[in-house]
């Protein structure tokens, strides 16, 4: 079913990709200068993680248990003229912090965007293989002060989530707020309202994602192999972008809820339940842009969280990276020979 959901998602999305590139904004009304017809090569250098928690009176006298992955630095290569975008990226690390104490970690990104009007749609699936328990050493005895981690090279999340955003003002467009095909030339703000429909969860391959030592027999919830949700919901927010003497700085931020379909593993017993759950939306983009180059920073926040009344999973997604290209063949601004003279 899971499989099922994921493909059927993807594929869709394809399709409305494909379709979407056939239509592309105007002028915007002196908002937002374009660069469609531009050649524009750039490159991106960052990461994303993907930590979680599992919270809950554990006997030992601690309230949270926090799982870390190890993460890879990606090098992203791209261009895009018109209708046309590729982007080829590759880790050019293998894993950036210790493995000793952060284990392995294995991790793919699919993503797709576009933008129709008022509009944008994207959809993201993220996938990591190899966690571990941070600071254990209290009572794993096979951690140490200086190696306090219980590497947990089975545990695995999963994320796929398809989210659409309606901006009320025209002049807010995606395009210039990512800024390599367009960027905007004066201040833009609106009030925004985020669908969103994810599926996630977390497993262990049919063993128990906490070990032994801290788990409560009398609730089997913390001797679970998996925490899984389909929910759906609404976060209404606030975007804000402006560009001054060729410095962008823009984003949005947000808070609402999703109703929840929740489900947790034990010895291969599935039990679900409904609930609410609250769900934030965070993008900040910032850097300098003229007609021939630009350089940003780029960040991504994204939150899950599941509540089985005592015990409550919640993850982290996050990405930083640095974005920078170049523009080719754009139209250049023809001086009349009155202001040559000058």
């Amino acid at each position: 079913m899971r499989l099922f959901w994921i493909w059927r998602g993807l594929l869709s999305s394809l399709f409305l990709l494909i379709g979407s590139t056939f239509i592309f904004a105007q002028d915007n009304e002196g908002y937002i200068e374009e660069f469609r017809d531009s050649k524009v090569a750039y490159s991106d250098i960052g990461f994303s993680s993907a930590p979680f928690n599992l919270s809950y009176p554990y006997s030992i006298g601690i309230n949270k248990v926090k799982f870390k992955n190890n993460y890879q630095p990606f090098l992203g290569l791209a261009f895009a003229y018109k209708w046309f975008s590729f982007r080829f990226a590759f880790p050019v690390l293998s894993n950036a912090r210790p493995t000793i104490d952060f284990g392995t970690t294995r991790q793919y990104n699919l993503g797709f965007d576009y933008t129709h009007k008022k509009l944008y749609f994207d959809l993201e699936f993220k996938y990591l293989l190899g966690y571990s328990i941070q600071d254990t050493y209290d009572w794993d005895s096979t951690t140490s002060v200086v190696h306090p981690n219980t590497i947990r090279p089975n545990n695995e999340s999963s994320n796929l989530s398809i989210n659409s955003w309606y901006f009320h003002n025209k002049h807010f467009k995606m395009n210039a707020l990512q800024g390599k095909r367009a960027h905007f030339k004066k201040e833009v703000q609106t009030w925004y309202i985020k669908g969103t429909f994810n599926i996630f969860g977390i497993n262990n391959n049919g063993q128990s994602i906490l070990p032994e030592t801290i788990q409560d027999p009398n609730n089997s919830k913390t001797s679970a192999s998996s925490f899984s949700s389909l929910d759906i919901g609404a976060v209404p927010g606030y975007a804000y972008a402006n560009r001054i003497k060729n410095w962008q700085f823009s984003g949005w931020i947000g808070v609402g809820a999703v109703v929840q379909a929740k489900v947790y593993t034990f010895q291969n017993n599935t039990n679900g339940y409904l609930g609410l759950a609250p769900r934030y939306d965070i993008k900040f983009i910032t850097g300098y842009s003229n007609a021939d180059y630009f350089i940003y920073f780029v960040t991504d926040f994204d939150n899950k969280s599941i509540r089985f009344n005592d015990l409550v999973y919640r993850q982290y997604y996050y990405s930083l990276k640095l974005v920078g290209g170049i523009r080719f063949d754009h139209p250049k601004v023809k001086l009349s020979k009155d202001k040559k003279q000058l």
